[in-house]
């Protein structure tokens, strides 16, 4: 069969390689997307209404990429005409972290901080209950995951790149230095096409793209499903900064959690709680879809102890997958001519504008 000719394919149309393809169309290349689900799936890890903008790191690499991110994502907003990061501040607290420490290297990094003990804390966000410190953040906010998508790729398309939807990749292989076979599959029969650069940004399908692709050394991939909710608030008007809750096992209030709480206010669903990469192993195409009963127990628990502007009783769920990598490091690599972006551990997505800068600079 005939081939169809490109620059660049991206395998994966979730909030990297819509990034990416938006970097590489702005930049007058010929790129096509392969996205295997609809528009707005919600099998993979970006979708819904928020992630945090969080930037308590103290690594200056990821903090100098969070600086040049908020840049981005205003870039990306102006040019698209969508809102998409919102002010809102973080709240950091618990044992397990010294956010004195935390607030040194934030601060170097160039965002401003404010640590205030845990009774002015409470005064001022009444939603929560805090023992420790809390590390405040008021540069930091909220990120709309799904309408990030959708403007990445409407600007994508809007200098010239193709979005081939339920269209998945069955095979790939490397035929040359600047030559890439694709097998799509857009359910009227299969097709091939050759790419001179392909970026792989396919979640928690990334090792079963790569399965046929010699050369490819990827750290192991591990993919969970997590199972945030969304809970009621008693307040509407209150305010509500993102949150972060770091454990310490040797603390009596939070060593019963199974990992660190992150959670926001989601504007028209409620204040989001979540247990970070606490889910369990799941092959993406035969989940369940069902959270975890004691998970969901763990954050109710959680939620009649630490959050006090809710009402843990009144809550709804909802599944997501992690791809993680042992150390949460991103995998930002090129193998010949493909690129692969992978296992953004539950914290990328705030980075996905850097990313794609990343991705696509690779993709030369």
């Amino acid at each position: 069969m005939s081939a169809e000719r490109v620059d660049v394919a991206v395998v994966g149309g979730g909030a990297m390689g819509s990034a990416t393809a938006w970097q590489l169309a702005r930049a007058g290349r010929d790129v096509v997307v392969f996205e295997q689900f609809e528009p707005g799936h919600r099998r993979g890890a970006s979708h819904g209404a928020s992630r945090n903008f969080n930037v308590s790191y103290v690594e200056p690499d990821y903090l100098a990429w969070l600086r040049d991110a908020r840049r981005l994502w205003a870039e990306i907003e102006a040019e698209s005409g969508a809102a998409l990061l919102t002010t809102t501040g973080i709240v950091n607290h618990g044992p397990g972290r010294d956010f004195a420490r935390v607030g040194e290297a934030v601060a170097a990094g160039g965002f401003a901080t404010e640590l205030l003990d845990a009774s002015a804390a409470a005064a001022r966000w009444p939603g929560f209950r805090f023992e420790t410190p809390v590390l405040h953040t008021p540069d930091a906010g909220r990120l709309n995951a799904d309408a990030s998508v959708a403007a990445f790729l409407a600007s994508a398309e809007a200098h010239g790149a193709r979005v081939s939807w339920n269209t998945r990749v069955t095979d790939l292989q490397v035929r040359g230095d600047d030559d890439v076979q694709l097998t799509v599959d857009g359910g009227t029969g299969e097709r091939v096409v050759r790419a001179r650069r392909v970026v792989v940004t396919a979640g928690a399908w990334t090792d079963p793209t790569l399965r046929g692709v010699p050369g490819t050394v990827l750290p192991t991939l591990r993919v969970t499903q997590e199972q945030p909710a969304h809970f009621a608030p008693l307040d509407p008007a209150a305010p509500w900064p993102g949150f972060n809750h770091a454990p310490d096992p040797s603390d009596a209030s939070t060593a019963w959690f199974p990992t660190g709480v992150y959670g926001m206010l989601t504007p028209g669903e409620g204040v989001k709680a979540g247990w970070h990469a606490a889910g369990p192993v799941v092959d993406p195409d035969h989940r369940s879809f069902r959270p975890d009963p004691a998970l969901t127990a763990a954050i109710v628990r959680y939620a009649e102890q630490w959050l006090p502007g809710v009402d843990s009783t009144r809550f709804t769920e909802i599944t997501c997958t992690y791809t993680s990598t042992p150390d949460s490091q991103f995998v930002l690599e090129r193998f010949g001519p493909v690129v692969v972006g992978a296992g953004f551990s539950g914290h990328g997505f705030k980075f996905t504008p850097v990313v794609g800068r990343t991705l696509a600079a690779l993709a030369s």
